[in-house]
């Protein structure tokens, strides 16, 4: 079992140790070294959103701009402080504004807290569900957060089909869909969202995807 000490790190030592396919990985990949979480809970979501379905070069070219005009601190305050123009004229599509807008509206009136103590007591099913009550904010981008912001590290998400695709490639069996994921990664906890690291890695080293936002 994971302790106060746990880590993606000692995640994948863990894994290495109990699973063959894993053992490789770790040993193709080394242990799994996830990017750093943004300063603040507010920014970390707005990052989120912007690289949702965008290449990643594009997607850090639009989040780039959307600090410049936030004055290099994107908080709630000065994303609500930007004209109405500001965003999508540093790139921001109508649909990812709206979610922006829709977030900094309901983190300013108090509708979603994302105080640090109070999140690190919440489960991970009430922090996806407060967090899917802003628009353009689901499951997946959800589970995200807990995984590379709060770094929880039993986060399994079957909806993602790079998960989805390099499980099927590692263990060598067809994709499976999300029903069947669920279950197989029963074996990985406490540590599932270090085996989904290894998944995304597996896509990239056995089938030559491109480099993730999610492994670099």
């Amino acid at each position: 079992m994971p302790t106060t000490h746990a880590s993606y790190a000692s995640g994948g030592r863990q894994l290495a140790a109990q699973d063959a396919v894993l053992r490789n990985l770790v040993d193709i990949c080394g242990l799994p070294k996830p990017r750093a979480p943004q300063g603040n809970h507010f920014a970390a979501l707005v990052r989120s959103v912007l690289y949702q379905q965008l290449a990643g070069a594009a997607a850090a070219a639009i989040h780039g701009r959307v600090i410049l005009a936030a004055g290099g601190d994107v908080t709630p305050e000065s994303i609500a402080a930007l004209e109405p123009d500001r965003l999508r004229a540093a790139g921001v599509s109508a649909a990812k504004e709206a979610s922006i807008r829709d977030l900094t509206a309901k983190m300013l009136d108090g509708t979603l807290v994302l105080d640090t103590r109070r999140l690190r007591r919440a489960d991970d099913e009430e922090i996806i569900a407060n967090l899917s009550s802003v628009r353009g904010i689901g499951r997946w981008t959800a589970q995200m957060f807990l995984m590379f912001q709060l770094r929880r590290l039993d986060v399994w998400p079957t909806g993602d089909l790079g998960v989805r695709r390099g499980f099927g490639l590692a263990w060598g069996m067809p994709t499976p869909t999300e029903r069947q994921l669920e279950p197989l990664g029963a074996e990985f906890r406490p540590y599932r969202s270090v085996a989904a690291w290894y998944c995304w890695r597996a896509c990239e080293v056995f089938a030559g995807a491109a480099d993730s936002q999610l492994t670099r």
